[in-house]
């Protein structure tokens, strides 16, 4: 009998954030259920851990969180922290010293802003571009520099290190051209795993008496969020805020753990969203959602609205404001559902390749 690869996946699965819990957990089950001996590299620094902790309990910065608010974010950061560690994870190493990891027939790194260079804390970690592991080969899957932008290249140190890649994935048009201007390869766009490997839809709203809106993000600007709160008060519609405080919600569900963030998100009556997987889980979910562009998720809400067809889902300037209603009370065009049909295949072309 053929022994079964082993498969590292290396990923940013301890922060504090439920899009990076969703995308951990959405690819080493994907790959686990079909059939590959896959588990989450479990790399562990102090000094990211206090970083992390520190933005848990004040996500809003440059607004500082009230005090009041800090049982509630540590209860969110609690549940995210367990859910990983029921993950299937590797035996724990440095972040600095991945020569201490097992050896793994496949190192697959990947999703997040795994190569995002400007990242606060894990921005410019060698490990990441596949330095010092000792493995088989080297894979991404929907890799992202997040908002490292094409604009201003990739430094050729850098580059050369994502030579040793047998295969490259991204998930986002920006990352795909610093790949291509760096190394002179088209990587393969795919979809980040959420919507590659969708879990379970929740079941119909049973537990609220009224119709919500899911509020996911925060520091929204004043005429998006006075537009997202006209559009529910006309329609006597709660605003619900998921794991942070918001001056625009009714509800602070502010300790949330990450099942819970897609049930919420599954059962709203509309999304409301500054955040890349506040956009996935609505289009995960098909609810009806408005987004609004950030400084920081740019380039990766932009490119994910291009991709699965859904750029009038993305607003970005005060003129904008007259359309979010439409947005949140029309459900979404089945042509977006149609294209997120295709790029699983596409993914899937990709991973047989890239996992044979």
């Amino acid at each position: 009998m053929t022994a079964v690869p082993k498969i590292g996946i290396l990923t940013f699965h301890r922060c504090i954030n439920y899009g990076s819990y969703w995308q951990a957990r959405a690819l080493v089950e994907g790959l686990r259920g079909r059939g590959h001996d896959a588990v989450l590299l479990d790399h562990h620094c102090e000094q990211v851990n206090r970083v992390e902790w520190r933005c848990a309990f004040q996500p809003l910065l440059p607004q500082r969180s009230a005090r009041s608010d800090f049982p509630f974010y540590k209860e969110k950061a609690r549940k995210i922290i367990d859910a990983v560690d029921r993950l299937p994870r590797s035996s724990r190493f440095s972040l600095h010293a991945p020569g201490e990891m097992d050896r793994y027939d496949l190192v697959v790194v990947g999703s997040d802003e795994v190569w995002n260079m400007r990242h606060p804390w894990y921005g410019g970690k060698p490990i990441f571009y596949g330095a010092g592991i000792e493995a088989g080969r080297l894979a991404s899957y929907a890799a992202s520099f997040g908002n490292h932008d094409a604009s201003e290249g990739l430094d050729q140190a850098w580059a050369e290190k994502l030579r040793r890649f047998s295969a490259i994935s991204v998930r986002d048009d920006n990352s795909r051209s610093l790949v291509r201007e760096a190394l002179g390869v088209e990587p393969a766009l795919v979809l980040d795993p959420c919507l590659q490997f969708p879990p379970v839809t929740p079941e119909p709203e049973q537990e609220r008496e009224r119709p919500y809106v899911a509020l996911y993000g925060h520091n929204f600007p004043d005429w998006y969020g006075d537009a997202v709160r006209a559009w529910a008060d006309a329609r006597g519609y709660r605003i619900v805020s998921v794991g942070y405080r918001s001056p625009y919600a009714d509800e602070q569900a502010i300790d949330a753990g990450p099942d819970e963030f897609s049930r919420l998100i599954g059962r709203a009556a509309a999304v409301a969203t500054n955040f890349f997987h506040g956009c996935v889980f609505a289009l995960l979910h098909n609810r009806p959602f408005a987004a609004v562009s950030s400084a920081y998720r740019s380039n990766k809400v932009r490119d994910l609205m291009r991709t699965v067809g859904a750029e009038p889902h993305l607003t970005t300037m005060p003129g904008d404001a007259s359309r979010i209603g439409d947005l949140l009370g029309t459900p979404l065009d089945p042509g977006i559902g149609d294209r997120i049909a295709a790029l699983r295949r596409q993914s899937d072309t990709y991973l047989a390749h890239a996992l044979a």
